[in-house]
């Protein structure tokens, strides 16, 4: 038996749940048709589903034509929940799309349409409804083939007595011949045209292939409510559909994650190659990059809300897993490679209101659940704010999402302050330079960022040859170069439509690796977008506006003023059918008006059609507080060795310190000429003769760097003063930025780096971390007790699930855990940057990086090498002051009050250290025989 997946996709209400429910009934799958109306489909098990007359949730359901077993998928067809609908396009053999006969052709169908193209499905068409009174099938048929593909062919159109009414026989089945003509199918290719010339007839075969290479699309005809062409539609799949072949090595697509009504998680997939059995151990990528591996513990396969389990599924069939805890939509398991972009995406952003006395920081951790099952909802957490943002594809999910949360979660929400989700490009061609050299790590990076076609996303491509930089360097650029979502420079919003070309690299034998050019990467990228001519995009709505045709003017007043672009005018009789495209942000509401001034006769009609270039841009500009320089998130400055440590250079003096010459022209051609490459600094030696003016950086730089930049007035002014030729008169870096004087010592210490740096934690690390984490923690509330510095010990915990920021005192030290997504590195530059004017900041790292980093901030540094010393001295400090204090300690309990200016009357603010209890062989560093007169022992 071959196993086929099926799916049923159409625009909301041309019958998509009917035909599902008629296919399963007349294939004996249940025993009775459901109807939506009637709320009992077997699809649609949902309260939400039942009460609003929509699917929102794709599910299966299983049925048998002859030898093919047919594992059919039900999916959304409200554009709100399109997303839902697209996730299950990647595990389709082939795909039903429903047409209404009534309404022809509408504009979710071509975005539907134009879905399957992108992910090479074969479509079988069924226009439903052709029992309404006043359907005109040929008009239908003709709209279908000049709107969606001229293969569309029929090969089941039922027959119609001359009154216009539907001719059935007793058993419900219209009358009609379902053979197809053989001449019109060869017609739609080439090869089945020579197939036919020559032997008069095609085969079953040649056809099946042609359907299977969307050179052929079969139509059939009917009506789902009265079981019209549902047999005809059955033997025209069990016929001509064909299900792959697949390979002996495993291989699993994931298309969606839910919960069963005990709360287990399950992971839905296909499986594409192999066979996977229960206790099988699997192993993927996260969606942060993280490889893992789980033990499959049950699989399942669901019939509407019931299921089976099975040990073992084989390649072909779709089945639910539990165990799984790190998959994610769209990832892949096994051989598979990575899966498309999905390409309908959210483009309002809300701002999600808890009422009542919920916590919004409480809610955001338990919105996690739901965020894995709608990933596309993407929850925010805004620190500044203490607010919740949202992605939502329209005003439908929101009240969807309102009830879901209130069953889940127990909460009320509200939304508010709608926003729209812009994107950024390029509008000319731009050279990218990133950098990347401290110590001991090297790799430069030339981009060519040029505009790529609408809705095309990152294209990638080389005009390195292998001579000048190594193919498997240039692949991981590559790959660098497609593994992440970029930020623009204008607003902050995700950067689309845009083709890289890696036109120069470099690369050290001794010192590259693979993290140096990611990092150059990234600042190649965004070094280029500075300068660059960037353009600000929008989205937009496709409309179908329909209404009489005395409000005709008034509507085309409207969308004139809505900035409406691409309109058509169509003449219906008494109606008026507009169709074009408009701003999202100017369209959005405009239902309400259309109700309003047609007093209910006009129907509007939205879809989202892509991004095009923003229509109020400088408005936009005005209300946005994006500022890129201040984003660290995404820097633009690169990294250059001098002297034998690392400088960090701004993004608009980089071109002045890069060591190969620059790509591009004046004119934005390739290939600089020599006068144009006279900056070239890739030499660190401090003699003057390579130094050029100031004046001539400057000139050279307008010249060539921001000949087509409408962002130069973002750069930063040449400072003469601090120029390479003429140091500061301290002899400091000039790019030092000065601190003002502080209030209060703050020493911060990145826990991880410190444990693995110092020798006696790295050993205990490795067989215990959290008995590491606490000794350092030890080590410092003795080291505090000597120093007049306030001590906040900073821990990783970005890879931890729905983690908030955690600060805790440990004794007389503060200690904090970071939150999703955040690293110590990450905490650490944001706790510097912003209190650098208040406070004297000495950090503790040795991470390479990071030093750059807090050097340019202005603090103090510290190796964790060289803070260990100073722990030495001050733990020699300490047991010599017990030393001579021992012998006046009645009952084993230790006076500190000589430690209070031990260090020559250093202040200490808090005078206890934490409590430890003395043991036998303790660790190097600890005084353990330090305890507070009141504290209890901790062991």
């Amino acid at each position: 038996m071959k196993d086929l997946t099926l799916g049923i996709l159409a625009h909301v209400d041309a019958g998509k749940t009917t035909l599902s429910e008629a296919l399963l009934y007349k294939n004996h799958a249940i025993r009775t048709q459901g109807r939506v109306d009637h709320q009992d489909a077997f699809l649609d098990t949902s309260r939400l589903e039942k009460e609003r007359g929509i699917t929102i949730y794709s599910k299966g359901a299983l049925f048998h034509i002859g030898d093919l077993r047919i594992q059919l998928l039900d999916t959304p067809g409200h554009a709100d929940f399109s997303a839902e609908m697209e996730r299950v396009l990647s595990v389709l053999d082939c795909a039903v799309l429903v047409i209404s006969a009534a309404d022809g052709v509408q504009s979710h169908t071509r975005t539907l349409w134009n879905l399957l193209e992108k992910y090479n499905v074969p479509v079988f068409l069924f226009v439903n409804k052709t029992d309404r009174i006043g359907v005109d099938l040929a008009a239908v048929l003709k709209s279908i083939r000049e709107e969606l593909d001229s293969a569309c062919v029929p090969f089941y159109l039922p027959e119609t007595a001359a009154d216009g009414k539907r001719s059935s026989g007793r058993d419900g089945s219209v009358k009609g011949d379902p053979a197809p003509d053989m001449e019109e199918i060869a017609m739609t290719d080439e090869e089945l045209l020579t197939s036919y010339l020559e032997k008069g007839s095609l085969s079953d075969q040649e056809i099946r292939r042609a359907i299977r290479r969307r050179r052929l699309f079969p139509v059939c005809a009917g009506s789902a409510l009265h079981l019209d062409g549902i047999d005809e539609l059955a033997g025209i799949l069990s016929r001509f559909a064909e299900a792959p072949d697949y390979p002996e090595e495993f291989g699993a697509r994931i298309y969606k994650i839910s919960r069963d009504e005990r709360g287990n998680r399950l992971t839905h997939l296909k499986v594409t190659g192999g066979t996977l059995s229960v206790r099988q151990t699997v192993s993927g990528t996260d969606r942060n990059g993280e490889k893992w591996s789980e033990k499959i513990h049950s699989i399942r396969i669901y019939n509407g809300d019931s299921f089976t389990e099975i040990p073992s599924v084989e390649a072909g069939r779709v089945c639910a897993v539990t165990g799984l805890t790190r998959t994610s939509q769209g990832s892949v398991l096994g051989f598979e490679k990575s899966l498309p972009a999905p390409v309908l995406t959210p483009v309002l952003n809300y701002r999600l209101v808890p009422l009542g006395n919920a916590d919004p920081a409480s809610l955001y951790r338990k919105l996690a659940e739901l965020e894995e099952e709608e990933p596309e909802l993407n929850f925010v957490w805004k620190e500044a704010s203490q607010e919740i943002q949202v992605q939502i594809m329209g005003e439908v999910q929101t009240e969807i999402l309102k009830t879901v949360i209130k069953e889940r979660l127990g909460v009320d929400v509200a939304f508010a302050d709608g926003s729209i989700m812009y994107r950024e490009t390029v509008a000319s061609v731009v050279e990218g330079v990133g950098h990347y050299e401290p110590l001991r790590h090297y790799a430069e990076v030339h981009l060519l960022i040029s505009p790529g076609e609408r809705g095309s996303g990152y294209t990638v491509s080389s005009s390195v040859s292998s001579d000048e930089l190594a193919v498997n360097w240039q692949r991981l650029i590559q790959t660098h170069l497609q593994e992440r979502v970029f930020t623009g420079v204008l607003t902050g919003s995700p950067l689309t439509d845009v083709h890289f070309t890696i036109a120069a690299g470099k690369a050290s034998l001794k010192h590259t690796d693979g993290g140096d050019f990611r990092q150059a990467t990234y600042r190649a990228v965004r070094q280029g977008l500075m300068h660059a001519d960037n353009v600000l995009l929008e989205p937009y709505y496709h409309y179908v506006l329909e209404l009489p045709s005395e409000y005709t003017g008034r509507a085309m007043t409207d969308l004139d003023g809505m900035f409406a672009v691409d309109t058509s005018i169509e003449q219906n009789g008494e109606q008026t059918i507009l169709r074009g495209e408009a701003p999202v942000a100017a369209m959005r509401n405009y239902h309400t008006a259309v109700n309003a001034y047609s007093r209910g006769s006009g129907r509007l009609t939205l879809t989202v059609s892509g991004y095009r270039p923003c229509h109020n841009t400088e408005e936009v500009l005005a209300g946005s507080s994006y500022d890129p320089d201040a984003d660290t998130d995404n820097p633009s400055w690169s990294v250059f060795c001098s002297h034998g440590s690392g400088i960090y250079i701004p993004w608009y003096e980089v071109p002045d310190f890069m060591h190969l010459p620059p790509v591009l022209k004046t004119d934005g051609r390739e290939e600089a000429t020599d006068d144009e490459m006279t900056i070239r600094s890739g030499k660190t030696d401090s003699s003057d003769s390579l130094w050029i003016s100031p004046e001539e950086v400057e000139a050279i730089m307008k010249k060539t760097y921001y000949a087509n930049s409408s962002s130069e007035k973002r750069r930063p002014a040449f400072k003469k003063s601090r120029s390479r030729r003429n140091p500061s008169p301290s002899g400091d870096s000039p790019y030092m930025v000065s601190r003002a004087p502080a209030l209060e010592k703050y020493l911060l210490i990145d826990g991880y780096n410190v444990i693995f740096a110092w020798e006696e934690l790295s050993g205990l690390a490795r067989f215990n971390i959290d008995a590491a984490r606490e000794a350092l923690q030890d080590i410092l509330c003795n080291y505090r007790s000597m120093t007049d510095a306030e001590i906040i010990l900073v821990f990783d915990a970005y890879k931890v699930r729905n983690h908030a920021v955690e600060i805790s005192d440990y004794g007389n030290i503060h200690v904090v855990f970071t939150k999703t997504a955040q690293t110590a590195d990450a905490y650490i530059e944001k706790f510097t940057h912003d209190n650098r004017s208040r406070y004297d900041i000495t950090v503790v790292t040795s991470d390479g990086l990071e030093q750059i980093i807090i050097r340019g901030q202005g603090a103090r540094l510290i190796s964790s090498h060289e803070f260990e010393n100073l722990v030495r001295e001050v733990n020699e400090e300490i047991r010599s002051i017990l030393s001579e204090n021992r012998q006046s300690i009645p009952g084993n309990k230790i006076d500190l009050s000589a430690l209070k200016n031990a260090d020559g009357g250093r202040s200490n603010k808090n005078e206890t250290s934490h409590p430890k209890q003395e043991t036998e062989g303790s660790h190097s560093y600890h005084d353990n025989s330090a305890a507070t007169e009141e504290g209890p022992d901790n062991t």
